[in-house]
């Protein structure tokens, strides 16, 4: 399965160019990857660095918001994915680590009739009985085909760095034996920067995950320029900082110049900053709400803003009180998931 595309990759002169700048200039990132060129449908794209694949620029995430109790509704699942992929979303992003939610996705996907066209970007969370030791990483990569209803994956990634030194490998061997079509590495707190930007450069990846939204820039920093340099696509998580953002703008308007790009709500503000960076491939939002998949898959069609816009939103997001302090609050403020993850968490702090 694949997008079709006519874009090609820039030229490696550029490339290091384009570094060069970057590391001159702070903040300005160097546009390596490409967008697409517009489609009839509308559909912002990008191109995946090392096989000119194109796919579109907003991806569902499902941390938590997928992750209901065995024998609760949830229904309004089925709907986010169909808005979703109504709107021109592609890829889905999920984990075994995210409780029911490889379970939810894979069921209504399937019952939507297009699990064998989504690109389903899935992760591993692994270490073993012994050094080296594969057996809990086939378990894991076998119980999510399971559950996803898939034999073969079209990104797999190594969660959180976990057990990275051994995983990668494993991963790549994976990939030549056609079990997955691409590999990647995530993480989504800025310490671990450094390590990403590492794995980077040294070893062969396809895709790189990083948190980025308009209050967390740190992967302007190095990341996303290095991922640009090396042909590795960019997946972007937490574009609302786990809904905090939400909370900070509650009961402001989008600001009147948001219609110079099309932005009609906060959440297209918000995710159209992300994919305004031309070297972010795919930015993943999650909601459990039907109607908030309407807004957030808005953002995936109109203009985007330029860098002197993105500057400007930025400087508007500065004058709102606290939003230096974003990262220090509560995730997920006034929302509740409860799923087995909410469970075995109240059953914890029950027992600590």
């Amino acid at each position: 399965m694949t997008y079709p595309t006519t874009a090609s990759r820039r030229d490696i002169f550029k490339g290091a160019l384009g570094l060069g700048l970057a590391a001159a200039m702070p903040g300005i990132v160097p546009a390596f990857s490409q967008t697409a060129p517009a489609a009839s449908d509308g559909i912002i794209r990008r191109t995946i660095g090392r096989t000119n694949e194109t796919i579109p620029a907003l991806g569902l995430g499902t941390f938590l918001t997928f992750d209901v109790l065995p024998g609760e509704k949830r229904d309004h699942l089925r709907e986010v994915i169909r808005t979703y992929w109504d709107g021109g979303a592609r890829m889905i992003d999920t984990s075994p680590l995210y409780g029911t939610s490889e379970n939810t996705v894979g069921d209504f996907a399937t019952d939507l009739g297009i699990n064998d066209q989504a690109f389903i970007a899935n992760k591993i969370w692994a270490t073993g009985e012994f050094l080296a030791d594969q057996s809990h990483a086939l378990a894991s990569l076998q119980q999510s085909q399971t559950r996803l209803w898939r034999e073969r994956f079209d990104l797999m990634q190594c969660h959180s760095l976990v057990n990275v030194d051994f995983i990668v490998p494993l991963l790549n061997s994976w990939k030549k034996e056609g079990r997955v079509r691409y590999v990647g590495i995530t993480h989504f707190e800025n310490p671990y920067h450094s390590i990403l930007v590492d794995w980077i450069g040294k070893a062969p990846l396809d895709f790189v995950q990083v948190n980025y939204s308009i209050a967390n820039r740190a992967a302007e920093d190095r990341i996303i320029p290095a991922a640009a340099h090396r042909g590795v696509a960019v997946l972007t998580n937490l574009p609302f900082e786990k809904a905090r953002l939400f909370k900070l703008v509650e009961g402001r308007p989008v600001p009147d110049f948001a219609r110079e790009f099309g932005a009609e709500n906060w959440a297209q503000f918000f995710l159209k900053w992300v994919i305004s960076n031309p070297n972010v491939t795919c930015a993943l939002s999650s909601t459990a709400n039907p109607a908030h998949a309407a807004e957030n898959i808005g953002a995936l069609k109109g203009p985007l803003p330029d860098a002197a816009m993105r500057r400007r939103m930025v400087q508007h997001m500065e004058t709102i009180p606290g939003f230096d302090q974003v990262a220090t609050t509560p995730w997920y403020p006034g929302k509740r998931y409860p799923g087995i993850i909410a469970r075995s968490q109240a059953e914890l702090r029950a027992r600590s």
